[in-house]
């Protein structure tokens, strides 16, 4: 493949105060876009993103729709600005809405209404302090899923993330995670963090969110991918819009295959990545997964050099 350039699109964690902000004020393209999200949901997303407050911007409902703006704000300017032909996209859980936007597949208006909608039914779908999620490091996928399966019992447990370099992220019933991270300790584990997460995303208990999402999508409009994109639930790459909904839907409570993913992007010849969005999260992932990678992040304005580089070697 001569261009074998994907992008890539961060998800929930990857938010900061200020995002967005820099590449609104430099690039026409980033400005229009936050103005039509403030205009789509008729509330100043772009001035959460900007000015904070950090607690309002942490809220999963505001979080979903301010990453998905900023991402898609940073990929217009890089349409605008560079000769940018990417084959494939992916996207870390939120992040495959904005891949999708990229694809041509969902309307930027729509993606960030559903989006935002989408963080409201996963916060309302299990009641605060019932739910919990941790990171657990040094454990391969096939044993943290056997530790999850031994822990579960009458509580609820499963691997949400698998992210890649030996990082797992499980959720579930509170008491259920706490059981898995005295398992994994006594397994070998280097180390476990519990995410504070406001609930245990991608896990069966998100099955009401599922749900709702489903009944959400009814009234979306899908277009045809224009880029292949790799899903968060199958590691492959779909080409086909009538299964989009279907993966979003499945997504909400299936584990993100992000190892996977980045295997996937390297299996198909895929060497250059730019990660497109706030933060780097997903560059330090992929560097771990596939060290040859070539990656760099798009958040800032003085970010653009670098990306060009990748684009133009």
């Amino acid at each position: 493949m001569a261009y074998n350039l994907a992008l890539v699109f961060p998800g929930q964690g990857s938010q900061y105060v200020g995002m967005g902000k820099a590449l609104s004020g430099d690039f026409a393209a980033a400005k229009n876009t936050f103005a039509e999200a403030d205009d789509a949901l008729a509330f100043p997303l772009s001035q959460l993103c900007f000015t904070g407050p950090e607690e309002d911007l942490k809220l999963t409902e505001n979080t979903q729709p301010a990453i998905l703006a900023t991402s898609v704000a940073a990929f217009r300017v890089l349409q605008a600005e560079t000769p940018l032909r990417p084959t494939l996209v992916a996207g870390h859980s939120l992040g495959e809405y904005s891949a999708l936007v990229a694809a041509g597949a969902l309307a930027f208006r729509d993606a960030v209404k559903v989006v935002r909608e989408r963080g409201r039914l996963m916060q309302q779908a299990v009641p605060a302090g019932e739910g919990a999620m941790a990171v657990v490091l040094g454990l391969d996928s096939d044993a943290m899923s056997a530790l999850c399966a031994e822990a579960s019992g009458d509580e609820i447990v499963a691997p949400a993330n698998f992210n890649g370099g030996g990082q797992i992220v499980i959720a579930g019933t509170k008491r259920g995670v706490e059981r898995a991270v005295f398992l994994a300790k006594e397994h070998g584990a280097k180390r476990v963090l519990d995410l504070p997460v406001s609930a245990p995303f991608h896990c069966p208990l998100m099955k009401p969110a599922a749900e709702g999402l489903e009944a959400l999508l009814r009234d979306v409009s899908v277009q045809p991918l224009k880029l292949g994109v790799v899903t968060n639930v199958e590691a492959e790459v779909n080409w086909n819009s009538d299964r989009v909904k279907s993966l979003l839907v499945e997504q909400t409570t299936h584990p993100v295959r992000w190892e996977e993913s980045v295997k996937k992007l390297d299996e198909l010849g895929f060497r250059k990545v730019i990660e497109v969005g706030p933060g780097k999260v997903l560059k330090g992932l992929i560097k771990r997964i596939e060290p040859a990678m070539t990656v760099e992040s798009f958040d800032l304005p003085q970010d653009f050099s670098k990306v060009l580089a990748v684009m133009q070697s």
